[in-house]
């Protein structure tokens, strides 16, 4: 039984043309589904695949004479292109640099985002790796300061509608339940929250989408791999700092619009297709400001295993 996904419920055909297979055995270490064997110095099926082939594409784009095709699970031959020279890929120092260079940006001058450079940023954010293919990551793209503004709106009217979700008595009654580091984040984070977003916003300023000109909604459905959205949304922000534009990352909006019938509306209005269980917005534009120092971050912890 193929594993399922909202785009593939099959598993991905393999094809093999025995005439050209060399028997290198590369698409059989490679196959982590088991879905290949050497059978008489030939690649050939195996009769005891772990789920059926999930359309990786690993052995088709690692076969050096092309004697395999898979199809299904939206891959085909045709999706096949020549991987870029070495010696123009970007080496530690530059990728280390960009990194280093990007803030999170707010201040946006007021000038629109190209399409052409939408593009390039969503042609970036296709590549990243995911938990398993087809990618399950849906992105909602909000392309003018005016459309993240209404969206920003929207959302602070959908807060109206839901502060009971952070009065006094709710927070009280449901402290025993969800534990105390919840309660903390709900009182110290979640309720100023609500009131900072719908105060600003009903005196006219927009601290959810900072009247960014492009916003990019990255989700993910019943199905996704809960990292995939976070990693599409990760690698859209680097390409959006290598084309010159300030962008931030805003986890706030997510996790509200997941459940109950307001949520449920609010998603359908503004054409996001699922919930999920993780999600993100990322904003870009033109930054108004400039930085001239970087700061030095660390983790929680880093722990080696003997």
């Amino acid at each position: 039984m193929a594993i399922p996904t909202t785009r593939a419920k099959e598993k991905g055909d393999i094809r093999i043309d025995q005439e050209i297979c060399i028997g290198c055995g590369d698409c059989v270490e490679v196959c982590k589904d088991f879905s290949l064997v050497l059978r008489d110095g030939k690649a050939d099926l195996s009769n005891n695949p772990a789920f059926g082939c999930i359309g990786c594409g690993h052995c088709m784009a690692m076969c050096p004479t092309g004697a395999i095709q898979i199809t299904g699970r939206t891959i085909s031959p045709g999706d096949l292109f020549e991987l870029p020279a070495t010696d123009t890929a970007a080496g530690y120092d530059q990728v280390i640099n960009l990194f280093r260079r990007r803030r999170s940006i707010r201040e946006f001058r007021d000038k629109t985002v190209e399409p052409e450079i939408i593009q390039k940023i969503l042609d970036a954010a296709v590549t990243s790796p995911m938990g398993l293919p087809p990618s399950d990551v849906n992105v909602l793209v909000l392309d003018s300061k005016e459309k993240t503004r209404r969206f920003a709106a929207d959302f602070c009217d959908f807060l109206e509608k839901m502060r009971w979700f952070v009065s006094p008595f709710f927070l009280t009654l449901m402290r025993p339940f969800w534990g105390k580091a919840n309660d903390e984040m709900f009182r110290g984070f979640v309720k100023p929250m609500f009131d900072i977003f719908i105060g600003c916003m009903g005196n006219g300023i927009n601290v959810v989408t900072y009247d960014a000109p492009l916003a990019m909604y990255f989700y993910g459905s019943p199905f996704t791999d809960p990292a995939d959205p976070i990693v599409a949304a990760t690698t859209a922000m680097y390409a959006g700092e290598s084309l010159g534009l300030g962008t931030c990352m805003l986890g706030s909006v997510h996790p509200m619009i997941q459940y109950g019938g307001s949520g449920r509306r609010f998603r359908e209005h503004h054409g996001i297709k699922y919930s999920s269980r993780e999600g993100v917005i990322v904003i870009f534009g033109y930054p108004s400001v400039e930085y001239r120092k970087g700061i030095r971050r660390t983790f929680a912890s880093t722990t080696i295993m003997n």
